[in-house]
């Protein structure tokens, strides 16, 4: 005995269900309005932002590729770029921005509460408030913080970008803005975006001039960070400020 199936049957078989034909339980939007946003998954909440996906994907199911493709780090999916993400099959220019533009405004959201309550006694304050700043970066930046007398945050200051050499970091720039803010105190950090956050010998070099440089004018300097993806070297911590 032999079967046949009519083509639109076999077609009817195989389609895939869209999210709108999913349990209203399950689709993002309802979720969250029904459970709040804390509910939902990561690819749930990305789903949200870019709408749709491709003819092979749900939205949800082509976020959940990418976030795994990235390790299922929103810290690594944060520093792609738009070219980087228009590489995944539904991902145009417009949707990469908005991913883009949520994931700034998150990270921009996490770095004004803590200079809202930060005070600096140790160094992993200092990495809450260069962290955030740095840490998906794929380039090399050179960030101050100036602090008044209860070593509160008074300031968060960009110094350069895209290198970190001794001709680049004008430590009498640094020096002089101190100054004129009238800090009490200052720490300094940069980033290394191979993620390997060993002390290169500029960087000694530059620690050992900005100390030197805080003792002669008699502000105090707290420390320098390295910042390497989600983990930092401290020179104080290490006994090298």
């Amino acid at each position: 005995m032999s079967f046949s199936f009519r083509s639109s049957n076999l077609k009817n078989m195989t389609k895939r269900l869209t999210i709108t034909e999913w349990a209203e339980d399950d689709r993002p939007r309802e979720k969250l309005m029904k459970k709040g946003a804390s509910a939902l998954s990561d690819a749930e909440l990305l789903a949200i932002l870019i709408g749709s996906g491709n003819r092979d994907e749900t939205a949800v199911e082509l976020c959940r590729r990418i976030l795994s493709e990235n390790h299922n780090n929103l810290n690594e999916l944060a520093r792609l770029s738009i070219s980087d993400l228009k590489k995944f099959k539904g991902i145009g220019e417009a949707k990469a921005i908005t991913l883009i533009a949520a994931l700034e405004i998150g990270k921009r959201r996490r770095t004004e509460e803590v200079l809202e309550r930060k005070q600096i006694t140790q160094s992993s304050d200092l990495f809450d408030v260069f962290g955030p700043r740095m840490e998906d970066l794929n380039h090399e930046e050179f960030w101050a913080v100036f602090l008044n007398g209860a070593n509160k945050v008074m300031e968060v200051v960009n110094l350069t970008k895209g290198g970190m050499r001794q001709t680049v970091v004008d430590i009498p720039i640094l020096l002089r803005l101190a100054l004129e803010k009238s800090a009490h105190a200052i720490a300094v950090a940069h980033n290394h975006p191979s993620g390997e956050k060993k002390p290169s010998g500029d960087d000694y070099s530059v620690t050992q001039k900005i100390k030197n440089g805080c003792n002669a004018i008699e502000i105090r300097f707290l420390d320098h960070l390295i910042i390497a993806g989600n983990s930092y070297y401290s020179f104080a911590d290490e006994g090298k400020v």
